[in-house]
């Protein structure tokens, strides 16, 4: 028989034996007599004897009479379910004596025993979740632009924005003498570049403020944020196969821009959704003197929405800001005044894209680029996200570089993207 043992246990033959033997003899009188003490007190008074009552397990355990430790035994675990009763049903349900014990009733408890003691409190302590910023049960939209109170990310620190992405090109064609219709912008001599080159895009982006009219026209417990931000892209063509003319690099772009996002949240036909919209003032140059100076200064407005969490359309359409001197006056006509991205969630681990530009008002220029983007390993952490891609790209038409903004250029690229970081 197993048993707990507490300090002072070991002698429990001696004295604690007989007090027990003592306290289950006077049980098992009072017990007895007291249905024969109301009988005969029925009967003096005329009224029938009513049915006596199923014994109790402490009752049942009063009745061992023959075998001493069967009858403490009994007892033992009475009190043990009393202090510790089972999840399974009530505590003071019958107590099976030894195999060798007379048998004895299996009736549940009556009333009259006395109600278990109060088991002691548990108490535990879980640590809350932690806010996850990136969490997937957000949408993807809402994710990047972080336009609710559970995406929110906090400000001033470095998000990715554009994929940050290193690849080769092959071109059928690459801009020898970079022209311009504007005087004095053309270069005076050809360069051998080659139509083989690295590509080397770098873009990040920060959070300046949030809630601005959100939290005033919602009130600050509002679900919804609205966000100002700053981000800065650069793209770069090194000419790195080509050491005859010491692998330099052709053309850089530099991409300030300062935008601002309102979740606009609105059910569409066919199941989509509008997510957001916003408006932005993005300067873009290649930082180069005469005769090689290319600029533009543009508003943007743009929105965009998504179909459950695999399909995305953002668009784009923008109006040329006057900068004074211009060193590209057709580049709206070519490169164009609108844009719109679809993306396509195949699984988790396969996206492919298309980015189409037009200029609404020519049908000389704009461009088309396709994409196809697939995860390379996992996050390295269990739980993380790997946020590594091998794409490739196909694009053609015009602007794929400011210095090739008045040049038809059809090119495949293939390499590596960092996103989601």
């Amino acid at each position: 028989m197993e048993q707990h043992l507490q300090p002072g246990a070991g002698r429990r033959r001696f004295a604690p034996l007989r007090l027990t033997q003592a306290a289950g003899l006077a049980i098992s009188l009072g017990s007895a007599l007291a249905p024969l003490l109301y009988a005969g007190r029925a009967q003096a008074q005329g009224v029938s004897t009513p049915p006596q009552a199923p014994e109790t397990a402490w009752q049942q355990c009063a009745h061992l009479t023959g075998d001493r430790e069967a009858r403490l035994g009994c007892f033992d675990r009475w009190a043990a379910q009393q202090a510790s009763p089972d999840a399974s049903g009530p505590a003071d349900k019958p107590v099976s004596a030894s195999a060798n014990s007379a048998s004895a009733s299996t009736t549940p408890l009556s009333a009259s025993v006395p109600a278990p003691a109060v088991a002691p409190v548990l108490i535990t302590m879980t640590a809350p979740a932690v806010h996850d910023c990136r969490n997937p049960q957000f949408t993807d939209l809402s994710r990047y632009w972080e336009l609710e109170a559970g995406t929110d990310c906090g400000t001033f620190s470095i998000r990715g924005y554009r994929p940050i992405s290193l690849s080769w090109i092959g071109s059928d064609s690459v801009n020898l003498k970079p022209s311009s219709s504007t005087a004095d912008h053309t270069a005076a001599t050809a360069l051998p570049y080659s139509t083989s080159e690295v590509r080397i895009q770098l873009s990040v982006r920060t959070k300046m403020a949030q809630g601005l009219l959100t939290g005033l026209l919602d009130g600050p417990q509002s679900l919804l944020r609205d966000s100002l931000w700053f981000g800065y892209t650069q793209q770069s063509y090194w000419q790195l196969f080509n050491g005859e003319l010491s692998r330099p690099f052709r053309s850089t772009d530099h991409e300030p821009e300062v935008t601002y996002i309102y979740p606009t949240d609105a059910q569409l036909l066919g199941g989509w959704r509008l997510r957001y919209s916003g408006v932005s003032l993005v300067h873009q140059s290649n930082g180069q003197p005469l005769p090689l100076s290319r600029s533009w200064n543009r508003a943007v407005l743009m929105a965009g929405m998504e179909n459950g969490q695999n399909f995305r359309l953002q668009g784009k359409v923008w109006q040329r800001l006057n900068e004074g001197d211009d060193d590209n006056p057709e580049i709206s006509d070519l490169v164009g005044r609108a844009e719109l991205v679809g993306t396509w969630d195949i699984n988790k681990d396969n996206t492919v894209a298309m980015t189409l530009r037009h200029s609404l008002q020519a049908d000389v220029g704009g461009s088309m680029r396709l994409e196809w983007l697939t995860k390379v390993g996992d996050g390295g952490i269990p739980g993380s996200r790997s946020g590594l891609r091998f794409h490739t790209q196909l694009f053609t038409g015009y602007g794929d570089s400011l210095v090739d903004y008045n040049r038809r250029r059809t090119g495949l690229s293939i390499g590596l993207s960092l996103v989601e970081w």
